[in-house]
């Protein structure tokens, strides 16, 4: 299998939609029990170390620098599956979270606040 400079097959490669920087979204959510945990961004190298390792590896828009989930937390993310949604544009991780998933020490990103809706139909 050819694969690009990247380390990714040109036919996943040619997949992705990345947005202006070269990024897709990546949701993490948790494999078993489907809580979703955090929302991270990948660019090709990313993804082939993620897909490589089955450690989560994200690039970091402002440190512009790649982060392995965990790494000096100890919160890591061992991943169980990697899928590419049908537009391209992104991608569901499905690990096992050891520890928190957000920085802020809570299980997941998506505790800090439920919004409001309006009445239902």
């Amino acid at each position: 299998m050819t694969q690009t400079s990247s380390g990714l097959s040109p036919d996943l490669a040619g997949r992705l939609k990345r947005d202006g920087q070269g990024l897709v979204p990546a949701v993490v959510q948790q494999y078993d029990s489907g809580e979703v945990l955090m929302v991270g961004w990948m660019d090709d190298e990313a993804l082939h170390r993620t897909l490589a390792t089955r450690r989560t590896t994200f690039w970091s828009r402002s440190r512009q620098d790649y982060w392995v989930k965990g790494e000096t937390s100890g919160h890591r993310q061992s991943v169980k599956e990697v899928r590419l949604d049908c537009d391209g544009d992104t991608l569901l991780v499905k690990v096992d979270q050891h520890g928190p998933a957000c920085h802020t020490g809570d299980r997941t990103c998506f505790d800090a606040a439920v919004l409001p809706l309006g009445p239902a139909d």
